[in-house]
């Protein structure tokens, strides 16, 4: 819907009225109480929010947890909050340290597997649990 408007005077206000839409990404997927901290995130990626990552042991980065790393950052430890470009160096972002998330939701690097991942995390009191589906039944 728009409105037009007849302007008075000098004022630069213009009424309208317009509408956003919220679409969740369903990260979350439990009612525990998410602790969040501040982290320096590398790797020269785009990292997307829900990408699990694991510590560089020397550096003290975060970086996506592979499989194939030796570097300490093989074993997931906390999960990304928010997109990040790391493609230009260094980058601060937040991640989860604590809480429920949809295992449907995250973002696993490769050779990491689910189980793996589940296992690794809850050590550091992260749960990822299945969602129940929406579909109608068949």
């Amino acid at each position: 819907m728009v409105l037009s408007s007849t302007l008075q005077g000098n004022s630069p206000f213009q009424p309208g009225v317009a509408q956003d839409v919220f679409v969740p990404d369903q990260l979350i997927g439990g009612d525990l109480k998410i602790v969040s901290r501040h982290r320096t995130l590398t790797g020269g990626a785009i990292f997307k929010r829900g990408t699990v990552l694991g510590m560089i042991t020397a550096s003290g980065l975060f970086t996506i947890a592979t499989a194939a790393a030796n570097d300490g950052s093989q074993t997931p430890v906390e999960i990304l909050a928010d997109d990040v470009d790391t493609t230009g160096g260094n980058v601060d972002g937040g991640t989860y340290v604590m809480g429920e998330f949809n295992e449907r939701a995250v973002i696993l690097g490769a050779g990491i597997t689910l189980a793996a991942a589940k296992a690794a995390l809850e050590l550091k009191n992260i749960y990822l649990k299945s969602s129940v589906s929406a579909a109608l039944p068949t």
